[in-house]
């Protein structure tokens, strides 16, 4: 793929995602709006948990503005859109939901699945991150990623592997059962393993928007840096919830 500059790369993604086109100087202001302007409905936007700037050098901080500021809220109220006629739909958790994605009425089910999945993905994404720089996995974790995946540098292998793979748009992730077991899962577009009843470790974002600005077309270098943001504490916690069966999404 050739090299876009920053502002024809915004109107690929605004065509692409029909959101609106946004320039350098006029993102924070378009920022705040995307985020106050979301329609009601029962699924919200959390703002995140870190500046945007705070995953910097590996994830630039005009990315994650318009990563989780106009993508991620755009899950978001379509989503609330899709569901504003379906009142018990509406009230059913995210998670059960996806769970039953192919029991929902067939008139929103496509909307539920991009846009439900969006919200799902985004909303793991943004909590597995954070500072660079923190200790890796330990304890439990470390214990299970070395049973199933052979230790850290094989599973880190291997999932940057897979994500190179993916064709076009989707995530890579690391699946958690019950039992603990771990196990690696590619999905295209917004899908999930919630809509399978499975439960999500962790997961990489390769859709172009995640790291087109600083990375270009190099998608195997954005998975090999993503890595340094990985928050092993928050993972850790989602391992343990899991195993208790509290892991939503």
């Amino acid at each position: 793929m050739p090299s876009l500059d920053r502002r024809a790369f915004f109107k690929t993604a605004s065509a692409a995602s029909a959101i609106a086109v946004v320039t350098v100087a006029s993102a924070p202001r378009v920022l705040a709006q995307a985020t106050t302007q979301a329609p009601e409905g029962p699924f919200k936007l959390a703002p995140l948990p870190y500046t945007p700037a705070a995953l910097e050098p590996h994830i630039d901080a005009m990315t994650m503005e318009i990563h989780h500021g106009k993508h991620h809220v755009a899950y978001v109220n379509n989503l609330n859109n899709a569901l504003k006629d379906y009142a018990e739909l509406a009230k059913l958790p995210l998670e059960d939901i996806l769970a039953k994605i192919a029991e929902v009425p067939e008139a929103v089910r496509t909307a539920l699945r991009n846009n439900g999945g969006g919200h799902a993905n985004h909303t793991m994404f943004w909590s597995i991150m954070g500072p660079a720089g923190g200790p890796g996995p330990d304890g439990e974790l470390k214990a299970a990623i070395d049973r199933d995946f052979g230790g850290i540098d094989k599973l880190q292998e291997t999932f940057n592997t897979a994500g190179t793979k993916v064709f076009g748009s989707g995530w890579v992730f690391v699946t958690v059962d019950k039992a603990g077991k771990l196990a690696l899962a590619t999905k295209p577009n917004q899908d999930t393993p919630l809509m399978e009843g499975a439960r999500v470790l962790i997961g990489n974002d390769v859709w172009e928007h995640a790291y087109y600005l600083k990375y270009q077309n190099k998608r195997a270098d954005y998975l090999k840096a993503w890595w340094n943001v990985v928050d092993w504490k928050a993972v850790s916690g989602r391992y343990a919830a899991a195993k208790a069966g509290t892991l939503k999404i």
